[in-house]
């Protein structure tokens, strides 16, 4: 991975930067800082104000793990695309199929329930975000027992859900939903644009990074090299420079 603020990352900027580029940010982890209570997360408000000039410049997409409805109570401006669940909810013209993804997900509840009627002293909390849903046992008295006891039951499941992985959560879509990185592949195609920069920071972002698609810049929080991206900022703090940096090429140009 190279710093995106070196001399090669901003050459790669400059060039991918215009007003049809596709600019687009996870939110948790990325946007907002994580907290341990997830509602309770917030976008700084430099932060903010830079994403609603950008926003007035070039489209841009927040496409995150969250319903839209829960990242829209977060965001406190409405970017030109909102994409939830992961890439199953809110791309363009997909909403029949975002409700069959929905019924799918009431059935997994059902079948979870049945199979794990002490969920609640285990310690797993169950979410659901509509097109996805979201097992999470962070508050678990013993975590590792409560993740065997969630893989075990997942595993039972039917039809066998796409598994995606967080921090003390398993997060479960239908296998033919769009992820991270097919939706954004999608906007690209919605818009007609030649270019996307990307910004995210965990595993559920190298659905983005892994394309290796040269038409995306792929621009990590924090650098690991577990990673696919290709750039990376040395902390959450550097997002505002990096906004900044977009919106001064914009306006420059």
């Amino acid at each position: 991975m190279e710093y995106m603020f070196s001399v090669k990352g901003m050459i790669e900027l400059r060039s991918f930067v215009d007003s049809t580029t596709l600019f687009a940010f996870d939110l948790d982890g990325t946007l907002a800082p994580i907290v341990s209570e997830p509602s309770g997360i917030a976008i700084p408000e430099d932060v903010r104000q830079s994403l609603m000039q950008l926003n007035g410049l070039a489209p841009v997409a927040v496409i995150t793990g969250r319903s839209r409805a829960d990242a829209l109570t977060h965001l406190g401006f409405t970017p030109r695309f909102l994409v939830g669940n992961h890439g199953a909810e809110g791309l363009p013209g997909a909403a029949a199929t975002a409700q069959d993804f929905a019924r799918l997900c009431q059935e997994w509840k059902t079948q979870l329930i049945w199979m794990l009627p002490d969920m609640a002293s285990l310690g797993i909390v169950l979410e659901e975000k509509g097109q996805t849903l979201a097992l999470h046992y962070r508050k678990a008295a013993d975590q590792v027992a409560a993740q065997e006891e969630l893989l075990a039951a997942i595993d039972r499941l039917h039809p066998v859900p796409r598994v995606v992985s967080g921090i003390f959560v398993k997060n479960l879509a239908p296998a033919n939903a769009p992820h991270k990185g097919t939706a954004l592949e999608a906007l690209l195609v919605h818009l007609r644009c030649q270019r996307a920069i990307f910004v995210g920071d965990d595993v559920t972002d190298e659905d983005v990074f892994s394309l290796h698609n040269p038409a995306i810049l792929g621009i990590r929080v924090d650098s690991s090299d577990n990673s696919a991206a290709l750039f990376y900022l040395q902390g959450q703090h550097e997002l505002i420079r990096l906004l900044q940096e977009m919106i001064g090429i914009l306006t420059r140009d």
